[in-house]
């Protein structure tokens, strides 16, 4: 991501998405403002349930990375639910590998070499990291059934209590399932808001599985701080 324009993007409003995002800063100029705050160096967003306005400054580059969803606590000690809906700067979590791997981006001018050596560290991580597997399969549950399943069903296709379950989420993604699949849901809508534009909000609740539509201009409200109307019709708000 380069931003080579005279002037400072304008502000973009991302919106959750329960995923990790690195940004490795390549260059010497602070790579963004995000809310009101300036990061100079490399960062890494937790934008489990809260949006994010984020601005990139004149003459910045990175690369981003983004895990899947449940997938980034391979790559961090701290346990997923103390870093979410935080923009933490890269060094106070990887301490000196982040000052390695700035150093190695910015001395070389292809992104295809710049990628093969965040891939080369991430593989390091991955090869001594830990892995989920209960988590991995109900991630992979609420993504794939056309109905997302309760909780309850989560846990006991695990074999977990629910409390169980609770605690290995939040360890791992950062939410709680409940959270998580509130969360998820107003994700899924997002994708029909933008893959079928004719349809009406009323269609787009409907098929997202929300009860009525006062839920879903609640989670509007709470996750992209907008009514559904004012989201389809921003240019400013990425999803």
């Amino acid at each position: 991501m380069d931003c080579d324009n005279e002037a400072d993007t304008h502000h973009i409003r991302v919106l959750p998405d329960t995923c990790v995002e690195v940004f490795i800063n390549y260059t010497d100029t602070p790579v963004a403002i995000i809310g009101n705050e300036l990061h100079k160096r490399s960062i890494v967003t937790f934008r489990m349930s809260r949006p994010m306005d984020v601005q990139m400054r004149k003459g910045s580059g990175c690369l981003a990375i983004c895990f899947f969803p449940g997938m980034a606590y391979k790559f961090f000690r701290p346990p997923m639910h103390m870093l979410s809906d935080t923009t933490t700067a890269l060094e106070d979590i990887w301490t000196d590998l982040a000052a390695t791997i700035e150093d190695k981006l910015a001395n070389v001018q292809n992104n295809n070499v710049r990628a093969a050596i965040a891939q080369q560290h991430l593989t390091t991580f991955l090869a001594a990291g830990q892995h989920d597997q209960q988590v991995a399969n109900c991630l992979q549950q609420v993504e794939l059934l056309e109905k997302p399943p309760t909780v309850k069903q989560l846990a006991d296709s695990t074999g977990l209590s629910q409390r169980q379950l609770s605690r290995r989420f939040q360890h791992v993604v950062g939410l709680s399932p409940k959270e998580y699949l509130r969360v998820y849901r107003f994700i899924r809508s997002l994708r029909y808001l933008k893959n079928y534009p004719a349809s009406s909000l009323t269609e787009i609740a409907y098929k997202s599985r929300y009860y009525d539509q006062a839920h879903f201009i609640r989670d509007y409200k709470d996750y992209a701080g907008h009514t559904p109307g004012e989201v389809v019709l921003s240019q400013r708000i990425l999803y």
